[in-house]
């Protein structure tokens, strides 16, 4: 499982994804807010079958991969969770941030940090109107090695230069 620690991108709570969905007229089913909620219990970014397998354990029977796919698909159509596209993974996230962010991924441990990156949003929009682009879908992840395996890796080899 992928974790992510806080950070300054917030989330909805599921009372607040309902608020969204209906002032929007959409309606948040039972299956899609269960769907919200067992994402949430995650703290962080989920894979699809790991959200599954949380699914069947809450719901204490089989779910299909489409009927939670169609369910992530609309959260994903209003804002309400983010992919990660790279690693096929799932995010609650709150429409006003949704676009505005970007990933980090630890390729060792898997660790998923999401950072604000307004200023750079506005800056893609500038230059892609100076092309006479319109911007529909912006997903920026950067790859690379966190905080606390860059401090591990500094240990062993320490550990390892000792006599």
């Amino acid at each position: 499982m992928l974790v992510s620690p806080p950070s300054a991108t917030s989330h909805p709570s599921v009372a607040v994804a309902a608020r969204i969905c209906a002032d929007r007229g959409v309606n948040l089913t039972p299956l899609r807010r269960i769907v919200l909620e067992v994402l949430l219990g995650f703290h962080g970014p989920a894979r699809a079958y790991e959200l599954i397998r949380a699914l069947q354990d809450r719901l204490g029977k089989q779910v299909g991969p489409p009927t939670v796919y169609r369910a992530l698909d609309f959260l994903q159509q209003h804002g309400l969770v983010t992919r990660i596209e790279s690693q096929n993974a799932f995010l609650p996230s709150s429409p006003d941030t949704v676009g505005r962010g970007a990933f980090l991924l630890c390729n060792d441990c898997g660790t998923s940090f999401q950072i604000d990156m307004t200023d750079l949003d506005a800056e893609f929009s500038r230059h892609a109107a100076l092309q006479g682009f319109q911007i529909a879908r912006r997903i920026i992840e950067l790859q690379g090695i966190c905080r606390d395996c860059q401090r591990a890796a500094a240990d062993h080899l320490v550990r390892d230069d000792r006599p």
